[in-house]
């Protein structure tokens, strides 16, 4: 399998503690076999009635070239750690999930001190492979739940749902900073530009934009393009409008503009999370995953995107990154797919 690391049932029994009596989502996802090709894989899955795709993609190249700090290497293991040591119940089977594996990006990493120059043209490189990979899942009718790396990932990602659709793509992102930074070579903040300039993004909203984490220049640019947003003040500091109101009206845009939607969250966005630019200011857990469940259980999802986390950047050391991490994460994904079956319900 050309540039992906294939997850398999070894590293996923590694990860599981298991109990008498007990099933863990370990023991019913579907993995990688060893020698298997993608196409193979993705065909297996798809006709053992997988709907969801699990795909990490760890690297800090996007987010160092944006002159950011490093870390966002290890979401995907400490993700994983946690969710597949949650219970298969009747709320979850885990039959429904593919664990895929990692996007190689090792040759992609260069050391501290590197160039924003060499640093952007590996992110180059890096959205090819993205782009190949994520296409042909889901070209063969699976939804990738994507964790980061930065979130330079989203233009590969935008790009993939174009290809895949043959149209463009609504998306809406939960995150302080529009990512819709000038085009200035590839880096974690300017994905979105990017993705509109190449005619993949034709509709773009943002929730919770830090009015002052945002340069006139960006914001020229996104209203410009007709972007959209509710700003972090707007909504959790002066209350001017309540979360489920900016909700609705944000679901409605999307359905109406009747194009696959694109759901994109940065860890950013939530208070103190360990992240390439963690915040005091940000916003509870629990509102994230009422964002995230919304928006899956009401709009043509097309895929989840969580990008930014860096486990290492825990204050208190890496193992608590790695538990605070894993468990935001996991919950996430749970809010995704839960989303998305009941939408299949209502449907």
């Amino acid at each position: 399998m050309q540039h992906l690391i294939p997850f398999t049932a070894q590293h996923c029994h590694k990860l599981v503690s298991l109990r008498g009596g007990e099933t863990k989502l370990a023991q019913t996802v579907h993995t990688c076999l060893a020698k298997t090709s993608l196409a193979d894989t993705l065909a297996s899955a798809k006709s053992n009635q997988v709907r969801f795709a699990i795909i990490g993609i760890g690297e800090d190249i996007g987010p160092r070239a944006n002159l950011g700090r490093g870390g966002a290497t290890d979401a995907f293991e400490s993700a994983m750690t946690q969710f597949l040591n949650l219970q298969s119940n009747r709320f979850l089977s885990g039959k429904e999930c593919l664990v895929l594996g990692q996007i190689e990006t090792k040759d992609l990493q260069l050391p501290e001190g590197a160039g924003a120059e060499a640093l952007r043209k590996n992110v180059d490189r890096l959205d090819e492979r993205v782009i190949s990979l994520v296409s042909q899942v889901m070209a063969a009718g699976l939804e990738p739940i994507v964790i980061g790396g930065g979130h330079n990932n989203a233009y590969g990602l935008l790009m993939s749902a174009k290809l895949t659709h043959k149209k463009k793509v609504a998306a809406v992102n939960l995150d302080p900073h529009s990512d819709f930074r000038p085009r200035e070579g590839r880096h974690s903040g300017n994905g979105f530009s990017y993705a509109a300039a190449s005619g993949a993004l034709g509709y773009y909203h943002v929730l919770g934009l830090h009015e002052l984490k945002n340069s006139e220049e960006t914001l020229d640019q996104l209203t410009t393009f007709g972007g959209h947003w509710h700003t972090l003040q707007s909504i959790w500091v002066r209350r001017e409008i309540a979360l489920e109101s900016a909700l609705k009206e944000i679901i409605t845009k999307l359905n109406d503009s009747q194009m696959p939607v694109a759901l994109e969250l940065d860890l950013d966005a939530i208070i103190n999370m360990p992240s390439s630019a963690s915040t005091a200011a940000g916003i509870p857990l629990i509102d994230a995953l009422y964002y995230v469940s919304s928006v899956a259980r009401n709009t043509p999802c097309s895929y989840f995107h969580l990008a930014e986390a860096a486990p290492v950047c825990h204050v208190a050391g890496i193992a608590a990154g790695y538990r605070e991490t894993g468990q935001s994460i996991s919950e996430l994904i749970y809010a995704y797919i839960q989303g998305r079956l009941q939408s299949q319900q209502i449907g």
